[in-house]
């Protein structure tokens, strides 16, 4: 059933396409395959190993130079798994986009768009699992500045299921036309609500973090490809309504990120401070003290492809040995145009 509704919509959108298109019918193609071992003695339950692909795929119709409609499909298999597609998601969005604005609404991908927030607010098993945004997004940015604004939309109402959705933000600004110095800023707040039939032990949650950087980018003088260098404050904050109040916590985040060259690059990330309390946030960032090292090496790169091994070591409070290794490989056809159509053809219709 749901492949036919698929393969309907699909034929609806062509046939709107030929009728009422006044330029281009356009495709965008794009895959992620992952393998992702983690050995943690700090959190057992994620001590395990991710593996599968994800591919995505969808049609835009062009209507003119800032507006378009996309539908396609985000499908997701994890190796060795049956049925095949762990799930299949849609991607049916309306895009405007102009010299200052993007805005996007519907079902999105979140890549390229907000999927560089610290993994101590969104974890980066997102990137596998959850790979679209369902709500509305939009971007402005002008010169040295530039901010997002998002809702999320992650799980509907039902009698026994909760009302959650997410919003938030990021951005950056940079002094002077090319730096050094700029701030960046994230904000997240996710609203976890009941369910329409309230349990008496039931409360609605509030639970977000807010995360101010100042950035120091010294690739210009550093003769690397990149060397830059970040320093803030993450207050993450948690209310039970009903039961508790507001609780806060705050923590210094340093990072330090080092390419040398097209192939090899460092990260570090050192947190200090109270333990982070963000649900959708990687665990680690639970502990008061945590230190993460990343050697990045990219074996390939080409025009479309790009094949990373990733290895990290996780520092912990009575866990200095937890590590991790990842390979990526990721293809990006682009957005290519398949079909246009002119106001002449259109009249023969």
């Amino acid at each position: 059933m749901i492949k036919k509704l698929y393969l309907l919509a699909f034929l609806l959108f062509l046939t709107s396409a030929t009728t009422f298109a006044q330029d281009s019918l356009d495709v965008h193609f794009n895959a992620l395959g992952w393998l992702d071992n983690r050995e943690y003695k700090a959190f057992i339950p994620r001590s395990r190993t991710y593996s599968g692909t994800r591919t995505a795929l969808d049609f835009g119709l062009v209507i003119d130079t800032n507006n378009s409609f996309r539908v396609g499909t985000n499908a997701i298999h994890e190796f060795g798994a049956v049925p095949y597609f762990l799930s299949a998601v849609p991607v049916a969005y309306y895009h405007f986009q102009n010299s200052h604005w993007l805005f996007n609404a519907g079902e999105f991908p979140r890549e390229g768009l907000i999927d560089d927030f610290p993994r101590a607010m969104l974890n980066d098993t997102l990137m596998y699992y959850r790979p679209n945004v369902e709500g509305l997004l939009t971007r402005y940015q002008a010169g040295n500045f530039w901010q997002i604004g998002f809702i999320d939309w992650l799980s509907r109402q039902t009698d026994t299921q909760r009302e959650e959705f997410m919003f938030g933000a990021e951005g950056k600004y940079t002094f002077g036309k090319t730096g050094p110095f700029y701030i960046r800023d994230y904000f997240m707040m996710e609203h976890d609500a009941g369910a329409a039939i309230l349990q008496p032990t039931d409360h609605i949650y509030d639970n977000g973090a807010l995360e101010l950087r100042l950035g120091l980018d010294l690739t210009k003088s550093s003769g690397l490809d990149s060397l830059a260098f970040e320093a803030g404050n993450l207050t993450s904050f948690l209310r039970e309504r009903g039961s508790t109040g507001w609780q806060t916590r705050n923590g210094f985040v340093f990072t330090a990120y080092a390419a040398l060259n097209r192939r090899l690059a460092f990260r570090d990330e050192f947190y200090k401070g109270q333990g982070s309390i963000i649900y959708y946030g990687d665990s680690f960032y639970e502990k008061p003290t945590y230190n993460r090292l990343d050697i990045i090496y990219t074996p390939f790169k080409a025009e479309r492809i790009t094949g990373q091994f990733i290895a990290s070591f996780h520092m912990s409070p009575n866990h200095l040995n937890d590590n991790q290794e990842v390979f990526r490989i990721t293809y990006d056809l682009g957005r290519k145009t398949i079909a246009r159509f002119t106001p002449a053809e259109n009249n023969n219709y």
